[in-house]
């Protein structure tokens, strides 16, 4: 039997660094597929799994931003928690010349550049989460204590 081999990511390097134990859950990649694809493949419930979104305030600067998957992000609520005018989501291309991932695959650990990431408050309570891990069909679990440590992120209650 082929066994599949993990990739090996920046992010999976980023966790490997700072010795933070995960686990890889490879899973058939679909196009619009979000959260809710590998949600249904792995049987997990969706509210687990962390959708990683870059956006950019009203000056173009990038910000990373933490949701569930069931949830989206209140923009309005955001640019108001950062004093901003606005918040809105990179485009694609722009996206992964911030971060260094492929949209769809897009990981918060071992991004390209460096940026401020904004939590939904309510992932912190979490004991673990699912995340990508820096490929399209690839999530990998963790503890959301260990998460935490190594992004430093500012909590928000952002939700819709």
């Amino acid at each position: 039997m082929k066994t599949t081999k993990e990739p090996v990511t920046q992010a999976v390097r980023a966790l490997r660094a700072a010795n933070i134990p995960f686990a890889g859950f490879p899973y058939p990649y679909v196009e619009g597929g979000g959260t809710a694809q590998f949600a249904r493949h792995h049987g997990v419930d969706e509210h687990l799994v962390i959708k990683t979104l870059i956006m950019q305030d009203d000056r173009d600067n990038p910000l990373i931003v933490l949701m569930h998957g069931d949830r989206q992000v209140s923009t309005q609520t955001l640019a108001r928690a950062l004093g901003v005018k606005r918040i809105t989501p990179c485009l694609p291309r722009i996206a992964e010349k911030h971060s260094g991932y492929q949209v769809g695959g897009t990981s918060p650990f071992g991004t390209r550049r460096q940026m401020p990431v904004y939590c939904e408050r309510s992932i912190a309570d979490l004991p673990r989460i699912f995340i990508n891990g820096g490929k399209r069909g690839y999530i990998i679990a963790l503890a959301t204590t260990d998460a935490m440590r190594l992004l430093q992120p500012r909590l928000l209650a952002m939700a819709v």
